[in-house]
């Protein structure tokens, strides 16, 4: 187990301050607080008298809006609507929740009596990242406010070892806590993390073992040997050789491969944009389908064809990946509904059942939204044609509100149009049943180009320095 402490650990207890303020203000029709900005608060929730010294206000002005925060800060109300999390936890609290025979949980120095609303709204704040808090993962302060805070903690501790969790580290804000709990663990058995927020206590106490961090990162967390099994992963865009022999170089099993027919030679290509809409330039590498085949038929890597054309591509490349024996479970089509139409999906369907089917579905979002029940209908109408997965941009608005529903239909999905590494790490944390990417991730050794007129990508330089290589990565191009 690790264990997280809520306020100013989890949650950024500023847009708490920032919401209580601004109901004043409200409920006394000022504008006292009409320009504060979470930028702009800089002291801990129990110390909001020192951000009212600093404001213009009068001192019995001072003391009306403290004595209303005081009253108003722990109401339903405002622990439900204001409570926002720090950017990056809840990503990684959802990567410790799927790891097998782990478990998180919260050490809060809340009292017992908030114990309904604190799961309310941090389930609430986690169900868009599939996160989920239970009630006996938790465990608060038998004391009233503010008392005896670090004998809670070291309570909370003792409690879930005595449940028998073996905890392996804690995270807090407040050097305080940290400190009470390394008094119990002589063997330092538990790491001790600082979450270097806004704290109280002075951090000359917190013990010397303690590691300290201000951000949530996941690319430090997430290796690349850690990724799930169950995901499957294609490399976006490999339509030209410098992409292809990065692929075929790498761990990825999937590549996908723009295939349009060349107006002029009559050929299978492979390039994102038409030849009409974007001209070749005069070094542009351009590759056939059958050179593609020629190279993959018997590495094993998974093939992922994209047609971008209408039902009369589907038998040229049908007849292609034919002649070279790609076995179905390698195999994968993907396609618009528009150009296909359902003839071409069921011939697709019909000449290679076992292999991976699917369609971008981003276009429904709004109706997912607003008449979920039609739009179950129109997917079910696809997986009569065959289509077997569906796709969904990153970039589509209310992206995780549609996975999730798709998810819970139990249909399989793949997102793609993902960026970037930890744009990519948060796609992984949402469980699809595949993801496609370009790969640029310098971080593991990954320089993907992407594919087409806005498949950005960028430009890298190695130097050499007394034996040590450095990697530059001079702008975007």
């Amino acid at each position: 187990m690790i264990l997280f402490d809520i306020d100013g650990t989890i949650l950024d207890m500023r847009s708490m301050i920032l919401y209580v303020l601004q109901a004043y203000d409200r409920s006394r029709g000022n504008g006292f607080f009409r320009n504060l900005g979470i930028s702009d608060i800089t002291v801990h929730e129990n110390t909001v008298d020192r951000l009212l010294a600093q404001l213009p206000l009068r001192p019995e002005e001072q003391e009306e809006v403290l004595s209303w925060y005081l009253k108003h800060r722990w109401t339903s109300a405002a622990i439900i609507e204001s409570h926002r999390a720090f950017r990056g936890v809840l990503e990684v609290i959802r990567w410790f929740q799927i790891q097998p025979g782990t478990y998180v949980g919260l050490n809060t120095g809340r009292p017992e009596a908030l114990r309904a609303d604190t799961l309310h709204s941090l389930n609430k704040l986690g169900k868009d990242y599939r996160v989920s808090f239970t009630d006996e993962l938790l465990h608060m302060n038998p004391a009233g406010w503010n008392e005896e805070v670090e004998n809670a903690k070291v309570g909370g501790v003792l409690h879930f070892q005595k449940e028998g969790y073996r905890i392996f580290a804690m995270v807090d804000n407040e050097p305080d806590n940290l400190r009470a709990v390394s008094k119990i663990d002589p063997q330092q058995e538990i790491l001790l993390l600082h979450a270097d927020t806004i704290f109280e206590s002075k951090r000359t106490k917190m013990p010397r073992r303690t590691v300290r961090g201000k951000v949530y990162d996941l690319t430090e967390l997430i290796p690349e040997k850690a990724l799930p099994e169950r995901i499957q992963f294609v490399w976006h865009g490999v339509n030209d050789k410098a992409n292809l022999r990065q692929f075929l170089a790498s761990d990825i099993h999937w590549a996908e491969f723009d295939i349009r027919t060349d107006p002029v030679s009559n050929d299978l290509i492979l390039r994102h944009d038409s030849l009409e809409n974007t001209p070749q330039h005069e070094d542009e590498d351009r590759l056939t389908l059958d050179y593609l085949l020629s190279r993959l038929h018997k590495t094993g890597k998974g093939v992922k064809l994209d047609l971008k054309g209408d039902r009369t591509l589907v038998d040229r490349v049908l007849d292609m990946v034919d002649a070279y024996g790609l076995d179905e479970s390698c195999l994968w089509f993907n396609a618009k509904v528009e150009r296909l139409q359902e003839r071409g999906f069921r011939r697709l369907a019909s000449a290679h059942p076992s292999a991976v089917l699917q369609c971008p579905v981003s276009f429904l979002a709004p109706l997912i939204l607003s008449a979920p029940r039609k739009a179950k209908e129109i997917l079910t109408m696809f997986t009569d044609w065959g289509i077997n997965r569906f796709s969904i941009s990153w970039l589509t608005p209310d992206m995780r509100h549609f996975f999730d529903q798709m998810d819970q239909w139990g249909f399989e999905v793949n997102i793609y149009d993902v960026p970037d590494l930890e744009s990519f790490l948060q796609a992984v944390l949402l469980m699809p049943r595949s993801i496609t990417s370009d790969f640029n991730f310098p971080k593991w050794y990954y320089y993907g180009r992407g594919s087409g007129e806005n498949g950005n990508h960028y430009e890298y330089s190695l130097q050499l320095s007394r034996g040590v290589m450095t990697v530059r990565r001079p702008g975007r191009v």
